[in-house]
């Protein structure tokens, strides 16, 4: 599948798979006035400086790059971001520092993974009654019962 970039900055880093069989590719900061400090419990919108193409029934899920996350404190703040096909300006991550200590992101820094997923799309319809299930209406943690 080709998935069409275009640099909004120049100096961004095209998305990057590290291994053969990764599912998502790196996404880099692109910091061009210099670094970025994220202070404890601080959102901040890290640039990429890419706008891309999603190919029409996909979409691009942006996740946390689990190294980050597991030993900086850092994820994006709305945990799964969603670049839709039809979206053409700059993607973004909102990075959240979950860490005690203050995080600095440098230009190029591996930030993100971006997953490009097929999708369907549903058709909402109105109804006076659902199918009855075993389960019902049990709601958070009625099934570990």
């Amino acid at each position: 599948m080709e998935v069409k970039i275009k640099k909004i900055c120049e100096n961004a880093t095209l998305p990057k798979y590290a291994t053969e069989f990764s599912a998502g590719a790196d996404l880099c900061a692109c910091c061009c006035d210099g670094d970025v400090e994220i202070r404890p419990g601080e959102t901040v919108l890290i640039r990429t400086g890419l706008a891309m193409e999603i190919p029409v029934g996909y979409a691009g899920m942006i996740f946390a790059r689990s190294g980050l996350a597991s030993k900086r404190g850092l994820a994006p703040a709305n945990k799964v971001g969603v670049v839709d096909a039809d979206y053409r300006g700059e993607v973004m991550v909102a990075l959240h520092n979950h860490s005690k200590d203050p995080q600095v992101i440098a230009h190029g820094e591996r930030i993100a993974q971006l997953v490009v997923m097929p999708f369907l799309a549903a058709s909402f319809v109105e109804t006076e009654s659902l199918e009855e299930t075993v389960r019902g209406a049990g709601g958070f943690g009625s099934t570990g019962k």
